[in-house]
């Protein structure tokens, strides 16, 4: 795979973020780490959350330059009391936090589906309910939930995953419900494959568990039902995540915006 490669900046979407604060989970890399750059570039102070405090490290610095700033916040999602409190005062939330295994249900380890449902449901229903006071309060936030297009189609031998984000799809319709009437929306950005390290670090387990070489699982496996066939960067994810939190997404709520390449157009 190659470098991911950054949008030129007359791409953006107009925003303006100064004076709010977001909070971004998995902010240490991929996904999250380019969305924290890209709200910070935007003019909010960004609560970075990972557990990676190395990565955190290196987010901060590559964020110090921009309009608004990037705080890092070692944080391991599991520790659900912890995740509700560090979501007190914000006015976006961007749940974007994932792991992976790709194994058959039969081989699938129980404890790895627990912690898989725990940091990718059940932690941003508790980041959901710790950002909501102040949200309402104000009469003003953004939840934006990074799902996937598997929160939309399913695949095999990922079972864990499927169930996560199919189970966020729906954590986020319901908060899009009861938030309407305080101004503050809920939506799902549904990426295909992005070139990240997860993505990266799933290419032997597909290969094991579809039974080909490592080498053949981007064109055979990853891009098979995708019609533009290449990865998506975290910077057009990112993109995706700007535009649901500006003014002229306000009407925009309880959907899934997606981004698959025509993946779902089968």
């Amino acid at each position: 795979m190659t470098a991911p490669r950054a949008l030129p900046a007359p791409h953006a979407c107009p925003l303006d973020l100064g004076g709010r604060t977001a909070l971004v989970t998995g902010a240490a890399g991929g996904i999250g780490r380019a969305c924290a750059l890209r709200l910070a570039a935007a003019g909010a102070k960004v609560r970075a959350v990972d557990r990676d405090a190395s990565g955190l490290e290196a987010l901060a610095e590559q964020g110090r330059d921009l309009a608004g700033t990037v705080e890092p916040h070692v944080l391991d999602l599991t520790d659900l009391d912890a995740a509700e409190l560090a979501a007190a005062g914000t006015d976006v939330l961007v749940n974007n936090a994932g792991l992976q295994l790709v194994r058959p249900i039969e081989e699938f380890p129980p404890d790895v589906f627990h912690t898989v449902l725990t940091v990718m449901l059940e932690a941003p229903f508790r980041l959901i309910r710790g950002a909501l006071p102040h949200m309402y309060g104000q009469g003003w936030g953004r939840i934006v939930n990074v799902s996937s297009v598997h929160g939309l189609r399913a695949s095999a031998y990922k079972s864990a995953y499927v169930a996560a984000k199919h189970g966020l799809e729906g954590l986020s319709k319901t908060t899009a419900l009861e938030g309407a009437p305080h101004g503050v929306t809920s939506n799902c950005v549904n990426p295909a494959y992005v070139r990240t390290p997860l993505v990266e670090k799933q290419l032997a387990d597909q290969a094991q568990a579809h039974g080909i070489p490592e080498e053949r699982v981007l064109s055979e496996v990853l891009l098979q039902d995708s019609a533009v066939k290449r990865l998506i960067e975290p910077e057009e994810v990112a993109e995706a995540v700007a535009y649901l939190c500006a003014p002229q997404a306000s009407f925009v709520t309880g959907t899934s915006l997606v981004l698959d390449g025509g993946w779902t157009a089968h």
